[in-house]
């Protein structure tokens, strides 16, 4: 078969689709690593694997399965890092990353586990993802008190963009903010460091209070709010996407890039959609081909990641927090709708928010699996006195 040379919006969905994904939200995992306790080379290396972990199986998925399997960072799982009280090694974090890869690998694996997860009420895994965003986004708030105008503006550009160009909103006030940082002359590039990509590997040492703090709560929150949607945007735009190789492949990626530093890579769901609609090529049969295009956008990323990561580290934390939050409004409402959805559900999600948004520690776990832990007690304590209410009813048996 003769190669057919992909239409231009096949080049173009593809760039947007990384650009809006890497530039959106790369500056939550540069935060997430810092509070993970890694050096700037480490986040260097964390930025580069992800890339190339998202680039080289998004790549090799589209073409083994003939469809456009987009791939991403876990942006809820680096919100759920960035917002632990855990005083981490970088070896932990390291430990974290993998177990994460591993369960994940584990649910593509094994058919009864994948079944099993797909029955976890979206209601309560939406509601621990809002009560980790929730932090951040009033961090954006509070951040007014210290730098007013930089709020103002990137606030302006975003509300503005979300209503003329809704899919760019992120990415325009991401880079209003730097504009404003440059033109006051508060951005000071470091003098020396990594401009190419580069990968340094760290074993891992496995810790219990963080496995069940983080790593659960790190592979649930991106099974529920990534890896799900993404299978659901590609059945939507019309392909039979399989569950478990797709799973078992983004493991595989996770686990292979867990030791230089990457959390997590998953399917993609809102870049994904820009990818696998008819607009990027109209013939679904070769859509594939997007997929490759945009996998091979993250290698070049890749290439040059620690000077982009250097270029966000040395952004003033008030700039880096203000973005944060502001990048994460769109994955708070989407949770926050998505909590609300179901009247029957409402009491244990709302339990399994303020749990987890209020930030408790116990016995060294974070908040995230308590919020967990509260809102299936409450699941639990409902279905029983249902139960309790249909046996003592008249004539019940």
């Amino acid at each position: 078969m003769a190669f057919k040379t992909p239409p231009v919006t096949a080049w173009s969905a593809a760039l947007i689709a990384a650009l809006i994904g890497f530039g959106g939200t790369v500056a939550l995992v540069v935060q997430a690593m810092k509070v993970m306790g890694a050096s700037p080379e480490q986040t260097g290396s964390a930025v580069t694997a992800l890339c190339l972990g998202i680039g080289l199986a998004g790549g090799a998925l589209s073409v083994g399965l003939r469809m456009p399997v987009v791939l991403a960072w876990s942006t809820p799982g680096a919100a759920l890092l960035a917002g632990t009280t855990a005083q981490l090694s970088w070896p932990v974090a390291i430990g974290v990353f993998v177990i994460s890869a591993v369960l994940a690998i584990v649910l593509g694996l094994v058919p009864a586990l994948g079944r099993l997860a797909e029955r976890i009420p979206n209601a309560v895994a939406s509601a621990m993802l809002a009560g980790v965003l929730l932090p951040f986004c009033l961090t954006l708030f509070r951040t007014a008190t210290v730098d007013p105008v930089l709020v103002g503006v990137i606030l302006a550009v975003f509300l503005a963009a979300r209503q003329r160009a809704p899919l760019y909103a992120t990415l325009l006030a991401l880079t209003a903010g730097v504009a404003l940082t440059l033109a006051r002359g508060d951005l000071s590039l470091p003098s020396s460091g990594h401009v190419l990509g580069m990968l340094a590997p760290q074993a891992p040492l496995f810790q219990p209070a963080a496995i069940v703090s983080l790593a659960l709560p790190l592979f649930l929150v991106t099974l529920v709010s990534q890896n799900l949607p993404g299978l659901v945007v590609l059945r939507t735009a019309g392909y039979r996407p399989p569950p478990r190789p797709l799973l078992a492949g983004v493991g595989l990626a996770s686990l292979l890039a867990a030791p230089f530093g990457a959390h997590g890579v998953n399917l993609a769901a809102i870049t994904a959609a820009i990818c696998t609609n008819p607009e990027a090529h109209p013939d679904a049969t070769r859509r594939w081909v997007v997929g490759v295009i945009y996998a091979g956008v993250y290698l070049l990323l890749a290439l040059f990641s620690p000077f982009l990561v250097g270029v966000f580290l040395a952004l003033p934390h008030a700039v880096i927090a203000a973005l944060t939050g502001l990048a994460l409004i769109p994955a708070l409402l989407g949770a926050l709708e998505s909590m609300l959805a179901s009247n029957a559900d409402r009491d244990p999600a709302i339990v399994t928010f303020l749990a987890t948004a209020s930030g408790v520690t116990l016995l060294g776990v974070g908040s995230a699996f308590w919020g967990l832990t509260a809102g299936f007690l409450a699941l639990g304590a409902r279905a029983l006195l249902s139960r309790r209410a249909r046996t003592d009813r008249p004539g019940a048996t």
